[in-house]
């Protein structure tokens, strides 16, 4: 997949766009906030957060898919993120090396329902250009709103974790073979 042919999918209240640099500044911002950070695990500053941006954008290019940029349809606003990307988290060979989901918005957008319109159409996507296939995704432990939104689109729990710090995380997955 050519950088220029990277898609851009339209939901009823949102534009999910691959990432640009300008959007690093933004995103940056959201994750910084102490409401949307708390279930993020430890984040000790910008130079993680770049690495954290780096890693989806790569995943575009080397992929074929990573995170979406979320923008709202009536203004343009950036929200946040979401999509699937390729990671390697040290979590064992059933995590590491698979397409992961993940989505993150702002705080000040959760609990309208934007994260799983903007997950489903991803994965939707997702499936329609890669084939229906094993999808992980990590979520720390306590975030319950993420636990069941995650249920909702398919996904189960596999086993616990913890990540390199010490934050316990559920692993779960779709379509697990």
């Amino acid at each position: 997949m050519a950088v220029n042919d990277l898609p851009v999918i339209l939901t009823e209240r949102l534009e999910l766009r691959p990432p640009v640099p300008d959007d690093f500044a933004v995103t940056g911002r959201i994750i910084a906030h102490p409401e949307t950070a708390r279930f993020l695990g430890t984040r000790p500053g910008q130079s993680d957060q770049f690495l954290r941006f780096m890693r989806g954008a790569g995943s575009w290019l080397l992929y074929g898919y990573g995170p979406f940029t979320l923008r709202l349809r009536s203004s343009g606003e950036v929200i946040g993120n979401c999509g699937l990307f390729h990671s390697w988290r040290d979590l064992g060979a059933d995590f590491d090396d698979v397409p992961e989901a993940g989505w993150i918005l702002a705080h000040d957008q959760v609990g309208r329902g934007l994260a799983g319109e903007a997950m489903g159409a991803a994965l939707d996507w997702f499936d329609r250009a890669h084939g229906p296939r094993r999808v992980t995704c990590l979520i720390e432990a306590g975030n319950v709103a993420s636990l069941a939104l995650a249920a909702r689109l398919g996904f189960a729990a596999v086993r616990d974790a913890p990540l390199v710090g010490g934050d316990i995380i559920h692993l779960l997955d779709r379509g697990r073979p």
